[in-house]
C-alpha cells in the first residue's frame, strides 16, 4: 500500500532538549535523519519570539512540513480559551499545517459550538484535538462526546489519536480506536510499559501495547508520528523502519 507520511515529534529528542538544545537544533537533527514532517512542541520554546522565525527559516531551507503540538485546552471553565488566537498566530508565523490542542472543560460549555469555534478554524490551518492523559480530555467518553458535537455542527475540526495515552487514563486503546477511527486525521505512535503502578512511554516493541493491531483499525492514509523519548538516533531510525515495514505489509 502507499506509505503515509511518517513524522517526528520533538519528544524523540527530549533528553537533548533537557540538556539545553533548542527546537531549531533538534528539528534540524531530525531532518538529517530523513524526516520531512516534524512536530514542534510549544512547551519546548525557551525564547519563543526569537525561535519562531528560526523555525520558519529552517522549514523553508529544508522544505519541511511542520505540525504544532500545543498543550493548551480549547475550553477553560466552560468558555473558549482566550489564548487560542495567540497560539494560531504563532502557528501562522511558522507556516504550520496542523495544530493540536486538548479539549479541556467542554462539559460545562453552554454556548453555540459552531459560532464559538468558527474563528479558530478560519486561519487556514488544520485544527485537531488529542486524547491527553487527563480525566477531562483523555477518556473515551468526553473525547467521543466532543467529536460527535463537532460533527453535528459540521465543523472542520478533527482528531489526533494518541496510542500511548490511553493507559494513563486506564482505558483500552483498541476499543478507543474502534470508536474514534472515523474522526482520525493524525496518529501518535508509541509503546507503553503498563505492568507498573504507572505507565511508562517507551519506543516501539519495548512495551506491551499491540500497536500494530491498533493501527490495523485506524485510517491508513493519515500521517503517523513517532512520539516517545529517546536521544538515540539508531532507536529513532528503527522506529521509522518498523512503521515503514508495517505499512508495506498492510492491506489497503
Amino acid at each position: 500500500m502507499t506509505q503515509p507520511t511518517i513524522s517526528a515529534n520533538l519528544l524523540l529528542l527530549a533528553d537533548k532538549w533537557q540538556a539545553g538544545a533548542d527546537q531549531v537544533t533538534l528539528a534540524a537533527q531530525l531532518a538529517d535523519l530523513g524526516f520531512k514532517t516534524i512536530e514542534i512542541r510549544r512547551e519546548y520554546f525557551r525564547d519563543i519570539a526569537k525561535e519562531i522565525p528560526e523555525v520558519a527559516k529552517l522549514a523553508a531551507d529544508k522544505d519541511l512540513t511542520l505540525y504544532y503540538s500545543i498543550p493548551a485546552e480549547l475550553f477553560v471553565n466552560g468558555q473558549l480559551n482566550p489564548e487560542l488566537e495567540t497560539f494560531m498566530d504563532e502557528a501562522k508565523a511558522m507556516g504550520i499545517q496542523k495544530a493540536k490542542f486538548n479539549i479541556g472543560d467542554y462539559a460545562n460549555f453552554k454556548g453555540n459550538l459552531a459560532q464559538t469555534l468558527q474563528p479558530l478554524l478560519s486561519h487556514g490551518i488544520e485544527v485537531n484535538i488529542e486524547n491527553d492523559q487527563t480525566q477531562a480530555s483523555g477518556r473515551l467518553t468526553p473525547v467521543q462526546t466532543f467529536l460527535e458535537a463537532v460533527q453535528a455542527a459540521k465543523l472542520n475540526l478533527g482528531y489526533v489519536y494518541d496510542l500511548g495515552n490511553w493507559p494513563f487514563v486506564r482505558e483500552d486503546p483498541l476499543a478507543a480506536a474502534k470508536a474514534l477511527s472515523q474522526y482520525v486525521r493524525y496518529i501518535h505512535v508509541k509503546d507503553d510499559v503498563t505492568s507498573g503502578a504507572d505507565p511508562v512511554t517507551v519506543p516501539l516493541d519495548l512495551g506491551d501495547l499491540p500497536w500494530r493491531k491498533i493501527l490495523d483499525i485506524l485510517p491508513k492514509t493519515v500521517p503517523v508520528a513517532l512520539e516517545y523519548p529517546t536521544a538515540d538516533a539508531d532507536v529513532i531510525k528503527l522506529g521509522q523502519e518498523k512503521l515503514v515495514d508495517y505499512f508495506k505489509e498492510s492491506k489497503d
